[in-house]
């Protein structure tokens, strides 16, 4: 059995998506997300998406790119999966070291990339250079299990909206996003400042719900939001949620959640929503000479 290395092209996009879905099953993956993010990715990101063949089936995908609007250049990442019972057959070493070279050729200095928290995934970046850092939880809920905890009642001049009532203009939300942002914690820092790639990239890709995405409003302006994700049918991902600085501590993030362990005040809302823990990645890094 040969395993080969190649571009990913708009045919494979069916096969991509069940890669994605068996190896990383709590993500939100669909045909139509992958090739808009093939197509519309911004020219600075350099974004390229690889796939790995044996004999003909695609058995794993690699997305890798730069971090175009982080204030630091040369922040390179690389995500790779790996359809399960398939490891071990050198797909992730090619996918890696294409990535790699590829990355290095537009301007990386440091490479991150995301691996699941298991013994096998966690040597093979430790033989390759890659050194941990932090971890981050997936958290699960069942909705279809009703139980959630009731509605809160709505504190004097808030309001809650969807997404969807931003159509006109979504400039409001589009601020937001870029102040919650600039306030994430994580090893890559962004700042949101390209209001047409947002539109393209997040307000317009396929993914993005603008129904299920909630809005609080206080006294009329934007101070908490949850953007939603969903794949059409049956799973919902949490892609942002995020209170204004100058509305933290009011608890409007539950009106209005991949969670970092250290985060405890996204943890705490979670938790109090039901969710729990599915899996868990740890992000690696690794600086290239």
């Amino acid at each position: 059995m040969t395993v080969i290395v190649r571009d990913f092209r708009p045919s494979d996009a069916e096969e991509w998506t069940r890669v994605r879905r068996a190896s990383v099953p709590w993500m939100v993956a669909t045909p139509e997300q992958i090739l808009h993010d093939r197509a519309h990715a911004h020219p600075d990101r350099h974004y390229r998406l690889l796939v790995a063949e044996e004999d003909g089936e695609i058995i794993a995908t690699a997305q890798a790119g730069i971090a175009h609007d982080s204030p630091e250049p040369g922040q390179g990442y690389f995500t790779p999966q790996t359809l399960p019972g398939h490891t071990g057959r050198g797909a992730g070493s090619l996918l890696l070291r294409t990535a790699e070279e590829h990355l290095a050729g537009v301007g990386a200095t440091v490479l991150y990339a995301w691996v699941l928290d298991d013994p096998e995934s966690l040597a093979f970046a430790r033989r390759r250079g890659y050194e941990p850092k932090r971890s981050a939880h997936f958290q699960r809920l069942a909705l279809a299990d009703g139980a959630l905890p009731p509605r809160q009642d709505l504190p004097p001049g808030v309001e809650l909206r969807t997404g969807a009532d931003f159509a006109d203009d979504p400039r409001a939300l589009f601020e937001a996003d870029a102040e919650v942002t600039a306030d994430e914690p994580g090893d890559i820092t962004s700042e949101l400042d390209d209001y047409e790639d947002w539109l393209t990239n997040t307000w317009r890709h396929p993914a993005f719900d603008q129904e299920l995405t909630s809005v609080t409003l206080v006294d009329g302006k934007v101070a908490a939001f949850s953007a939603a994700t969903t794949d059409g049918t049956r799973t919902y991902l949490s892609g942002m949620t995020g209170t204004l600085r100058e509305f933290r501590g009011r608890g409007l993030a539950k009106l209005a959640n991949r969670t970092r362990r250290d985060n405890e005040p996204m943890l705490a809302i979670n938790r109090w929503f039901g969710y729990e823990v599915c899996a868990t990645e740890v992000r690696h890094v690794r600086t290239l000479s």
